[in-house]
């Protein structure tokens, strides 16, 4: 396992659009790009079991999002989905990187499906950057068949200011266990990462702002919903089954709704599947890759 030490090393801060971004790149430049879009409440760090394979294929290129992981986390920001695209972005911009894939997990997902929409409508500032391909890992890509666990809820109503001073280690490792699936629990190391990711820089005290994202989703259903269905690049779906945020219940939606439907179903893992079997998912993603070309 990659440490979280070890992870920070080896990324750096950029000053981005007016924030400190963490941001990561590896492999070899003259390999296809593959940006990896991480979820909520975490951050890229999901990414260090997959990152040594990824990166003997690809040039990879993370970061923790804005209100993430150790990035900067204001709390008079908005944190729309849209300017964490604008994020990424800016990122590929600087990086010249014009034509990319994604893979993306969660909140992750939204930011992916938002930037395949500027593609599928072509109105950004952004359109001589192409997107080749988009895999998701799990996430509320479809805001009728999300199921927010109960931290989520409670942030979400006028408790989630205040909810901060009562999430512990404890209760967050408890929610963790809830959403890996049975047979891969987290690890107490993985458990010790991702709350250090959480709480780096007073993250609790954003975690209502971010956790926004889901009315955004019902918001922007039809725009990111639509950017899948209307998609002219390759889209493949590989997701755990018991995953109870959006697991077995969000891959038949996808199936239902998805023409000709690329999916792979995980069906002993949960919420987070690059880290409960990294070497499985790295695996299905190269496949994935090797038979679009």
């Amino acid at each position: 396992m990659i440490t979280l030490s070890e992870w920070q090393q080896q990324g750096q801060l950029e000053s981005i659009n007016g924030q400190q971004i963490f941001t990561r790149q590896g492999g070899d430049k003259d390999t296809p790009a593959l940006l990896l879009i991480h979820g909520y409440p975490s951050a890229s760090w999901d990414w260090e079991g997959m990152w040594d394979k990824l990166t003997e294929h690809y040039y990879v290129i993370t970061l923790d999002m804005l209100g993430f992981g150790l990035s900067d986390k204001p709390k008079n920001v908005r944190y729309l989905i849209s300017e964490q695209a604008d994020i990424f972005e800016t990122v590929l911009q600087r990086l010249g990187v014009k034509d990319y894939h994604i893979l993306a997990h969660d909140y992750g997902d939204t930011v992916a499906q938002e930037l395949l929409a500027r593609q599928v409508d072509d109105s950004s500032d952004s359109s001589d950057r192409h997107i080749a391909s988009v895999c998701f890992l799990n996430g509320g890509l479809f805001p009728e068949t999300h199921k927010p666990i109960l931290i989520q809820k409670l942030l979400l109503s006028p408790l989630g200011p205040l909810l901060s001073k009562f999430i512990n280690k404890r209760k967050f490792a408890d929610n963790l266990q809830h959403i890996f699936g049975p047979a891969t629990p987290p690890t107490p190391e993985v458990i010790d990462t991702l709350w250090q990711l959480l709480t780096h820089n007073n993250g609790l005290a954003v975690m209502h702002k971010l956790i926004d994202y889901i009315p955004q989703r019902q918001q922007y259903r039809e725009r990111w919903v639509g950017a899948i269905i209307n998609s002219n690049v390759p889209v493949k779906l590989i997701a755990g089954a018991k995953d109870p945020i959006s697991g077995q219940h969000m891959i038949h939606r996808y199936r239902e709704l998805i023409p000709h439907a690329n999916t792979t179903e995980m069906s002993a893992l949960g919420h987070y599947p690059q880290i409960e079997d990294a070497d499985a998912i790295s695996a299905e993603y190269l496949t994935f890759r090797k038979s679009v070309g």
